[in-house]
């Protein structure tokens, strides 16, 4: 019984894992179709969101399976409760990039962000895609100084968030309403994204650590 309990904690970690490579690779296919105004590939993106969906649901089963089943307690309790966490902001990270995907269907042909803007959102796709990808490391691993890392990602996504509102608000910024929109929404996007993986990092460092850190608590490193 033993065994078939830590084979379901082994598989519900690697489906965490590679729902965080899917929200990786979404964010990558999304900001792609954002910048080159290609619906195929936008429309991919959204389909692609399905698929990470069924797989939270199906991860979330699976651990309510073993709660229910197997009755853990200690570490392994709190591995089956922080994957229902984590599934739920992965899956939240999926539909963001799907959101990015969306806007640069309705857009098309025409570009969704002026060219003055687009450069500081290059810059938050980018780290954003980095930060995804150092989840899996981060589930895979326990690594928390990868913890580290993806927190000082998600800052520097912070400030160039901070940055766009700063130029919507300025007064040499003449774009349409409708752009202004986009604008908002896509930086928004961007910034939430960092903000789910920073959730699973703390959830994964509370694994680790078997302390929670309240959100404006730096993660403690070693």
């Amino acid at each position: 019984m033993r065994k078939v309990f830590q084979a379901e904690l082994t598989s519900i970690g690697e489906g965490l894992i590679t729902m965080s490579h899917r929200v990786a690779t979404a964010m990558e296919q999304a900001w792609e179709a954002f910048t080159t105004q290609d619906t195929e590939l936008a429309q991919e993106v959204i389909a692609g969101d399905a698929r990470i969906d069924f797989m939270q649901n199906e991860l979330d089963e699976r651990a309510i399976d073993v709660l229910a089943l197997q009755g853990p307690v200690a570490s392994d309790l709190r591995m089956i409760v922080g994957s229902l966490r984590m599934s739920a902001s992965l899956e939240r990270m999926g539909d963001l990039a799907r959101h990015i995907a969306q806007l640069a269907r309705l857009r098309f042909p025409n570009a969704v962000a002026p060219e003055s803007i687009v450069p500081t959102f290059a810059d938050m796709a980018k780290l954003d895609i980095e930060l995804a990808h150092m989840l899996g490391d981060l589930l895979d691993t326990r690594d928390l100084s990868l913890a580290r890392q993806i927190i000082e990602k998600n800052r520097k996504i912070d400030e160039l968030h901070s940055s766009v509102f700063r130029a919507v608000a300025s007064p040499e910024w003449d774009a349409s309403a409708e752009t202004t929109a986009d604008v908002t929404l896509t930086s928004r996007y961007l910034e939430r994204f960092g903000d789910h993986g920073v959730s699973v990092t703390r959830k994964v460092t509370y694994l680790v650590t078997g302390e929670w850190e309240p959100e404006s608590v730096d993660l403690p490193f070693n």
